[in-house]
């Protein structure tokens, strides 16, 4: 296998382990330069890179080498150092779909990607409703479900929907102001504002929009100052009937450290939950990916890999992904026996063992405490729910004995976790609140 060959190999199944935005920024413009003996050194775009790759992801990298050569030993790093002129010629373009970065088509006016539209989102039972909702919208911002407020899991389709609203208001309304941001990317601003004394022209900006699309919203949960200044943002475009979209995690009403009048704001308009696809709707995404991509693999592939990878459409499209790079770059079928071997991490993924810390952690961090605050003798009523659901949680989830969670809780007595056990116990079976909140905490617990 040539140097290009193992790398964009390496570069397929690393884009599998990790979020697209990482992927991007730290393994673009890296290649092989030298593969001698054992060991193989990598180029990158400059010291950054380097640093990230070396400290970050250079076991993962090793690992994937090693899987396609196990003569590889180590692996370093070298910054491009070539002169100007080299850099400016033109390198031959790889034909490999998912290593094209199609982020970067992203409108930098918009924050919008052209490729998610109505038209390749796939619809099924799961995200009927929603789906149903976006459109409506779309056809009409600012008249009809606003705010609309999309909540889901990981992975399954929630930035697409938000995104092909965006897009399919800038095909009816042209001259409509739109704008689709990233929690993260409005807090990153609003503090750049903050510090250089720019205030007014980030307000003056965000409140001159038609359609604001906000993604991941639950991010927002303990940062007052931004609930703040979004809240007033809410207020102002709502007032003027401008449309509102939101997306999270979770629904308005389980999002941790929330403040109420934004979490009524939130819930004042369309609330619309994406679920898990079904095997037939994971099929057809599959089969439109191929389309899209033009290419084509047997029926019987197709229905392994979607019977095979259940809950999450991201996941389910770097399947795909991967078995198109291989593909491409041995130019030979796929078999059944072959495929199994490529999607081994995500087939036999190892179970991750839930401890006690791990489910303290999470109940921490859901609610916005600290596990020191959940095992300190303070009875203030932001501390004593948490606290009781850790009580649950290890009950359920790993049977330990009254006095065992106690131990774990500051040496509280074991009376006291058992009351709290069943007063939690007591309340999953009249509060749809509770439900949902360790509904969402379990889910968090199981994928860490």
């Amino acid at each position: 296998m040539t140097k290009e060959k193992l790398w964009q190999a390496v570069l397929a199944q690393i884009q599998l382990e990790i979020s697209q935005a990482n992927f991007i920024t730290w393994f673009r413009d890296t290649e092989i330069c030298s593969k001698k003996d054992d060991e193989v050194i990598i180029q990158v775009p400059n010291s950054f890179a380097k640093e990230w790759l070396e400290q970050k992801y250079n076991r993962t990298i090793l690992k994937f080498l090693r899987e396609s050569d196990k003569a590889i030993r180590k692996v370093n790093y070298i910054i491009n150092r070539l002169p100007p002129k080299v850099l400016e010629k033109p390198k031959e373009k790889i034909q490999i779909d998912q290593l094209e970065f199609e982020e970067f088509k992203v409108n930098r006016e918009t924050g919008l990607n052209p490729r998610y539209t109505f038209e390749n989102f796939i619809v099924g039972p799961f995200n009927e409703l929603p789906q149903a909702a976006a459109w409506a919208v779309a056809k009409n911002p600012g008249k009809v479900y606003n705010p609309l407020f999309v909540y889901g899991g990981v992975g399954l389709g929630k930035t697409h929907l938000l995104e092909a609203i965006g897009n399919e208001v800038i095909k009816n309304f042209p001259e409509r102001k739109i704008r689709y941001i990233s929690t993260e990317r409005f807090i990153s601003e609003m503090v750049t504002s903050i510090r250089n004394q720019a205030m007014e022209v980030f307000k003056s900006k965000f409140r001159s929009i038609d359609v604001l699309i906000v993604d991941d919203v639950q991010f927002m949960a303990g940062a007052e100052k931004t609930q703040e200044e979004f809240f007033h943002t809410f207020n102002v475009l709502y007032d003027q009937n401008k449309q509102i979209i939101i997306s999270s995690d979770s629904p308005p009403k389980v999002i941790p450290s929330l403040t109420e009048r934004l979490r009524s704001r939130f819930e004042g308009g369309m609330i619309a939950d994406i679920g898990l696809p079904g095997f037939e709707t994971r099929l057809a995404i599959l089969k439109s990916k191929l389309q899209e991509k033009q290419a084509k693999f047997p029926e019987e592939i197709l229905s392994f890999t979607a019977s095979k990878i259940q809950n999450n459409i991201r996941e389910l499209e770097g399947a795909l992904n991967c078995l198109l790079a291989h593909q491409k770059l041995n130019k030979e079928a796929l078999t059944l026996e072959k495929t199994e071997s490529l999607l081994k991490n995500f087939i036999h993924a190892p179970v991750k063992r839930v401890t006690p810390k791990t489910i303290l952690d999470n109940v921490a961090r859901f609610y916005g405490l600290t596990e020191k605050n959940l095992k300190s003798p303070s009875r203030r009523k932001e501390f004593v729910k948490p606290r009781q659901i850790v009580m649950y949680l290890l009950k359920e989830m790993l049977d330990c004995s009254y006095p065992a969670i106690g131990r774990r809780l500051g040496g509280r007595d074991h009376t006291t976790i058992i009351y709290g056990y069943g007063k939690v116990k007591k309340e999953l079976d009249e509060k749809q609140t509770l439900q949902e909140e360790i509904k969402l905490i379990k889910e968090r617990i199981k994928s860490i």
